[in-house]
């Protein structure tokens, strides 16, 4: 079975990165692509890469635009998405790439966002487990409203899930650095760096609990535990052009020991098909997911200072984004989980 795909938003990185692995999956068929200040250029225009998309031309981004297919993604900027997503039909499943409907908590979009709460979707992270021991995944079949996570959240959470929902660690201790390619910020960063200052800095931005994704990541390990969490997060602007190194650090519960951790890892992510958890004393690097849909997992215990460190890779346009709406739609839409989606990274 063939289904219709739209995409609004399609001239940016993460539409772009939809329609790079849209193009060949096995049972989605992109009809429409939508932007706003490239509309009426064609999509190789835009992006030279993607030569399998021929003459198909950017149209105006409008519900009209949209309706009549059966799968629409939106990759539209933050508080973009939510009026436009409201007037489209509610049977259609919608897959939204932004961050209008991931928080559960109006209070927290009013603290981080400022604009008018569109509520909350589905969650887009099938893998999460849940406080009840179930997954995320367990939510997606059949759903017509999917909020696809933000990249730094989802590698964050992903991260300490297991460990705050085993009660290994304490979740009011969390420390997580990210080191980020300027993709990750999108084609209107918050910071404004040339390319020769880009390609010989590294630069920490949104410092001092300031960044959005710090309630998604609250709320996600809370999903994970049932109880409140405090993340202190700062993410680094580093000189490679996509890709997320996360190092993430909380403090161990009393008495937990390093083969708990491992355990807890372990249990959680068997026969998970895009989360690795590397051998003890191996740690990934940005190269090895570059391209794929995997997140790969290091963990360590400094018995030291009673820390458990959890060192995370992911692509933040696949797994980060495009790859982890495509996995949602695929589990709501009844498919393959997998389909048309890469494990295996490109060689750096």
């Amino acid at each position: 079975m063939s289904f219709t795909v739209a995409v609004a938003g399609a001239s940016g990185y993460a539409g772009g990165e939809l329609l790079r692995l849209l193009s060949t999956h096995p049972e989605y068929t992109v009809t429409t692509v939508t932007a706003h200040s490239n509309a009426g250029q064609t999509v190789h225009a835009v992006h030279p890469h993607l030569r399998r998309y021929g003459s198909l031309t950017f149209q105006e981004t409008t519900a009209e635009v949209l309706s009549g297919h059966d799968l629409i993604f939106v990759a539209l900027p933050h508080g973009k998405s939510g009026e436009l997503t409201a007037q489209l039909p509610e049977n259609t499943l919608v897959v939204d790439a932004g961050a209008d409907h991931r928080l559960a908590r109006s209070s927290d979009w009013d603290a981080y966002y400022g604009t008018p709460y569109a509520g909350c979707w589905d969650y887009g992270v099938p893998e999460l487990i849940l406080a009840d021991g179930s997954r995320q995944r367990s939510h997606l079949p059949g759903s017509h409203r999917i909020a696809a996570p933000g990249c730094n959240a989802s590698t964050v959470i992903l991260s300490l899930a297991p460990a705050v929902h085993a009660r290994l660690i304490d979740a009011e201790t969390v420390n997580a650095t990210l080191s980020v390619g300027p993709s990750g910020a999108g084609k209107s960063p918050s910071v404004s760096l040339s390319a020769a200052e880009l390609l010989g800095s590294a630069n920490a931005y949104k410092v001092g609990g300031i960044h959005r994704h710090i309630p998604e990541i609250e709320q996600g390990l809370r999903q994970a535990s049932g109880t409140d969490a405090r993340v202190c997060f700062t993410p680094v602007l580093v000189p490679m052009s996509r890709g997320i190194l996360a190092v993430s650090t909380a403090r161990l519960s009393a008495g937990v020991t390093a083969a708990q951790v491992r355990a807890a890892y372990d249990e959680v992510y068997a026969g998970e098909r895009f989360v690795e958890v590397l051998p003890a004393g191996e740690f990934p690097r940005t190269a090895d997911v570059l391209g794929s849909n995997m997140v790969s997992l290091g963990v360590a215990v400094d018995e030291h200072t009673r820390t458990v460190i959890v060192v995370a890779a992911v692509d933040n346009l696949v797994k980060g984004t495009a790859g982890a709406a495509i996995q949602s739609a695929n589990i709501a839409l009844g498919i393959d989980e997998a389909a048309g989606l890469p494990t295996e990274g490109v060689a750096p």
